[in-house]
């Protein structure tokens, strides 16, 4: 096999795997959803996640140093928006925990079964 065929043949196996992952990705979602739409499962993933980015609004402004001269309410504000954010992010992550968890589930299944099947083509089993 000289090297045009081998990256072919790769870039194949590679497409194919990650359409099987992709595949897998979305099955496992609508699993998880059970049909429903995705955007209201978001909003209330968002509207639960305010909280940990109040919180973290607090922890920033309280983690900046005031110092002293005019820009300690800019450097507090920054530090806010900064915690926030931050806050905001892990509280997402942490509501939709279980529709990430089923999606990757379902992509790695999907993935394990296309290469399952490529290592038995390039490595038949004779039952003979």
């Amino acid at each position: 096999m000289n090297l045009r065929e081998w990256s072919k043949t790769s870039a194949d196996y590679g497409r194919k795997l990650l359409n099987s992952g992709l595949e897998g990705a979305r099955s496992g979602r609508e699993e998880f959803l059970h049909g429903k739409p995705l955007a209201p499962f978001l909003n209330e993933s968002a509207r639960h996640a305010l909280a940990p980015a109040i919180i973290g609004a607090c922890i920033g402004v309280l983690g900046s140093d005031p110092g002293d001269g005019h820009e300690a309410g800019g450097k507090a504000f920054a530090y806010a928006l900064l915690g926030g954010a931050i806050g905001f992010g892990a509280g997402v992550v942490w509501e939709s925990r279980h529709l990430t968890e089923s999606a990757a589930s379902a992509a790695l299944k999907n993935i394990g079964k296309v290469r399952d099947e490529h290592w038995l083509e390039r490595h038949p089993i004779d039952y003979a």
